[in-house]
């Protein structure tokens, strides 16, 4: 405690090393009182000068210590900071560590930082003993590890870290393409909330709506405003419950106001259409900055949607993205649902495959347009309540989703919720597994040239139908 206190140099680390050592609770309180800049020694208290190596040393010693805790999840957080620990003072304490754990995934998580200090301090065989352990890993440490191995002048070594190194990397490559997947699912989620609201204005009803993304907007920023009347209760983990139905009426009735006022005059005017729905995009974007400012604003996360699950030491599962998988999976059906098995959802599927025989038999043709543009928009509204609990949510927003959502739907098939499903799963795979490989923007742009060449060839998209707009 004294070199601790009033040591210089080397003296003070060394002494962390031995209070660590000896594996007294008492050090832990030692040891976050110098972090906090103090020690009392014999009543009186002395200033320790923190720095930031300092700093990282106290953090690593009480990591250390808390191996030896009762609580599971303590020692398991210990294990996990001491990943890359390199000081080999600590291997006492951890060899200790080690023998009484019991859990399997923390006891592997150990063997792996021992063999990690072994392959760094130890002679020619237990530096070999620790490839073969560190050979048996799936943490991206140890592929590090065996990567310097690998360079070592003793042939013996080289060629054992060699052969350990193909094994590591046939394992986090599995890992790699589970990420991969996992990225590409839940993309396309993603791409399938912002699409849905589309397949109906776009696909049913032949509208091309540019404001869908403002829409989009208009759900994600309802999702803000509900969030502010439940912050600072009891029932702030719950707001989604209440945000995702007002995100949907809301937008919903955004978008019955824009049928009833504009679009419900330009039927059959593509070019019309495309120019007002544009510049009642821009009204609502700047209607948002007016009353929102133009700067982002925050939704948190309720506490059930954060952290994820680490599935392997290199994938973890985010919970937020793994709920809205499953929440356009409920959209989806609900909107099969409605579409199939719904009086509404006859009368739209009438409208759009033959208007002027629907309102000879007497379909309220005016109406269902209003209600079907409505139940698009208030989609498109429960896709910008997903969106928020993922990214930004500002004016705009949108933007970043109305190409992507034409992209879809076109692509799929218009007028085909299957067609809107498999399109949105194949380009959220596409995009990423392009990523890895080439980045964002050639990704973006390669699917973009691909959807431009596919529809040369087949104007239909993936699966065709009968609908208004082809009757026109």
């Amino acid at each position: 405690m004294e070199k601790l206190a009033t040591g210089e140099g080397d003296e003070r680390y060394e002494a962390i090393a031995a209070l660590v050592a000896e594996g007294d609770p008492k050090a832990a309180d030692v040891l976050q009182q110098a972090a906090q800049g103090e020690i009392e020694l014999d009543g009186r208290k002395h200033e320790v000068m923190v720095n930031n190596r300092l700093r990282s040393a106290i953090a690593e010693a009480l990591a250390v210590l808390k191996l030896m805790s009762p609580e599971r999840a303590a020692r398991l957080e210990a294990a996990r900071a001491l990943a890359g620990v390199t000081d080999a003072a600590y291997q006492p304490l951890m060899s200790k560590a080690l023998a009484q754990e019991k859990d399997p995934e923390i006891k592997a998580m150990l063997e792996n930082t021992l063999a990690g200090l072994q392959l760094k301090a130890g002679d020619k065989d237990a530096r070999i003993a620790a490839i073969r352990t560190l050979a048996q890993s799936s943490n991206p440490n140890a592929k590090t590890l065996l990567l310097e191995a690998a360079q070592d002048g003793d042939a013996d070594i080289k060629m054992e870290a060699q052969k350990s190194l193909r094994e590591v990397e046939g394992r986090l490559g599995w890992g790699e393409w589970l990420g991969l997947a996992f990225a590409g699912v839940s993309l396309g989620s993603i791409l399938l909330l912002a699409a849905l609201g589309l397949a109906i204005t776009y696909g049913l009803m032949g509208v091309i709506n540019m404001a869908h993304g403002e829409l989009i907007m208009i759900g994600a920023y309802t999702t803000y405003v509900v969030q502010g009347f439940f912050r600072g209760t009891e029932w702030f983990s719950f707001y989604l419950v209440a945000a995702v139905p007002a995100a949907l009426v809301v937008s919903g009735l955004v978008g019955i106001a824009l049928e009833r006022s504009v679009i419900r005059w330009l039927y059959g005017r593509p070019l019309e259409t495309l120019l007002a729905t544009w510049g009642i995009s821009l009204v609502l974007m700047q209607a948002v900055r007016t009353l929102f400012g133009a700067q982002n604003v925050q939704v948190e996360n309720p506490a059930f949607m954060s952290g994820g699950i680490q599935v392997l030491s290199n994938v973890v599962l985010p919970w937020n993205r793994i709920c809205i998988i499953f929440f356009a999976i409920a959209i989806l059906i609900a909107m099969w649902g409605l579409l199939t098995k719904t009086r509404l959802g006859l009368h739209i599927r009438g409208v759009t495959q033959n208007r002027a025989m629907a309102s000879c038999v007497g379909v309220p043709t005016a109406k269902v347009d209003a209600w079907a543009f409505g139940l698009g928009s208030g989609i498109a509204g429960l896709a910008g309540c997903a969106l928020s609990q993922i990214g930004n949510v500002g004016p705009d927003l949108g933007q970043g989703y109305i190409v992507d959502s034409f992209m879809v739907v076109v692509f799929g098939g218009v007028g085909q919720l299957a067609g809107t499903v498999y399109a949105a799963l194949v380009l959220g795979f596409a995009n990423k597994l392009l990523e890895s490989w080439s980045g964002a923007v050639i990704a973006k742009i390669v699917v973009l040239v691909f959807i431009i060449f596919f529809i040369q060839r087949r104007p239909q998209g993936l699966f065709a139908v009968r609908g208004r707009a082809l009757e026109t």
